[in-house]
């Protein structure tokens, strides 16, 4: 007894010394493995990448809009324009009230900032630091500036930027711009061409009329659908694309899996040659990601949406295919045999005696895939020219209207949540029959 206790004791001394050693081993190696990120990754470049000043410029692009005021220093032409864009642009000769016209263009900034256009020669009054002087001509930018300059603001021989908590200004050969940030999306509603830019809600509901060709209800949701800076109604249809580019992917992948499902079900199918054979196709399916099939299909039959619907009908059919043959193969064989004693063909046993049973597990994938292909479509839409994600992707590369990028995410995500709402519902409704949805 005395050398079974020992070794009984030596065990426990091995197993516990073990244990301590894995506590220490498994923390040890997260640590190594972190430390080999953080080299490998090269972390601490990435506080020497970062440009925070365009970090700034990117956010506050987000939630604001830029109202630029524009000479061109070679004709002398004034514009000024919302986002610098033309369908933006005041008509000639007016302007927002913190811009006075005339002989000398006075612009406001607020705050004691002042910008004025005088001549071919601009002046820009900070407070706290004096007046910033700049005349462009055909050797440069000439300013009253020298020494060691404050970080707001960059001179070199053909350009002048300087850059406050006012405004901006930008000065070159050829052209003299300011251009200050307001809060808000401006003219998201109705451009400046629009007689109801401006109006009151009151006005548009119970005012005069003001567009004497229109009543003012059904004119201002034509302006409203047909803004040509924010283009709602061309939105609205890429939000549709992005939304049937899913439904038509997943349901079509449902619809050719289910009976291919059968043909790799251990239990339906005899032959194992025929049951690898498709297994190993759905692998195949599934194991190219969707990205790869829509570059491919893309080259193949051109961009547009259904490219993407094709894209993701490839790849859930290979997910479908395994998912339906994994619930046909745990059937219970009862229920089956009940419907053939009643003299039912082959067909009529698999409808009334399979696909009950695993009616729960197909509405549930499918419906999960439907809400995780909405996502997905978005991406795909980027690369086939279709739906909401061209538009994304088309203000991302413009750096230029990061409000409209704002917009999009922001309708990206409720048509994701309205997908989530509406999955559940129908599983409530179509799996657990609760109409109630409690």
């Amino acid at each position: 007894m005395t050398d079974a206790t020992a070794l009984l004791k030596d065990e426990a001394d091995r197993l516990f010394a073990g244990k301590r050693l894995l506590a220490f081993a498994v923390p040890a190696a997260i640590l190594a493995y972190l430390a080999c990120v953080f080299v490998a990754f090269d972390i601490p470049g990435l506080y020497d990448r970062a440009r925070m000043d365009n970090a700034r410029a990117l956010a506050a692009d987000s939630y604001s809009y830029k109202t630029h005021v524009a000479r061109d220093n070679r004709t002398g032409e004034l514009t000024i324009a919302i986002e610098g864009e033309r369908k933006g642009t005041y008509p000639p000769g007016t302007a927002p009230d913190w811009v006075s016209l005339g002989n000398d263009t006075v612009i406001d900034l607020g705050g004691g900032h002042v910008v004025t256009y005088a001549g071919e020669a601009v002046r820009y009054d900070v407070p706290g630091f004096g007046p910033i002087l700049a005349a462009p001509g055909a050797r440069g930018v000439e300013t009253n500036l020298s020494g060691n300059l404050p970080g707001w603001i960059s001179l070199s021989k053909n350009r002048l930027a300087v850059a406050t908590e006012a405004g901006r200004l930008t000065v070159t050969r050829n052209r003299t711009e300011v251009f200050r940030y307001f809060t808000g999306w401006e003219l998201f509603f109705f451009t400046l061409d629009s007689p109801y830019h401006g109006a009151a809600l009151s006005e548009i509901l119970a005012g005069v009329r003001l567009d004497p060709a229109r009543p003012n209800i059904v004119g201002a949701a034509q302006d409203f659908w047909s803004n040509p800076m924010w283009r709602h109604g061309e939105v609205a249809w890429a939000i549709f694309e992005t939304v049937l580019m899913a439904f038509l992917g997943t349901m079509g992948a449902a619809l050719i899996a289910l009976p291919l499902a059968f043909l790799a079900a251990r239990n339906f199918a005899p032959l194992r040659a025929l049951r690898f054979g498709m297994r190993r196709v759905f692998d195949f399916l599934r194991g190219v990601d969707g990205l790869i099939w829509t570059i491919v299909l893309s080259r193949a039959f051109g961009p547009g949406p259904m490219t993407g619907a094709l894209a993701i009908l490839l790849t859930d059919t290979g997910s479908f295919g395994k998912m339906f043959s994994e619930a046909l193969e745990n059937v219970d064989a009862k229920q089956i045999e009940g419907v053939q004693s009643t003299g039912a063909r082959p067909v009529q046993r698999y409808r009334f005696g399979v696909i009950p049973q695993i009616t729960p597990v197909l509405l549930s994938q499918v419906l999960y895939y439907l809400e995780s292909n909405t996502r997905s479509a978005t991406i795909i839409g980027a690369i086939t020219g279709g739906g909401i994600g061209l538009l994304l992707t088309q203000a991302m590369i413009t750096q230029k209207d990061w409000e409209e990028v704002s917009y999009y995410i922001v309708l990206i995500v409720l048509m994701v949540m309205l997908m989530d709402w509406l999955s559940g519902w129908l599983r409530r409704r179509l799996i657990r029959g609760d109409a109630g949805g409690h």
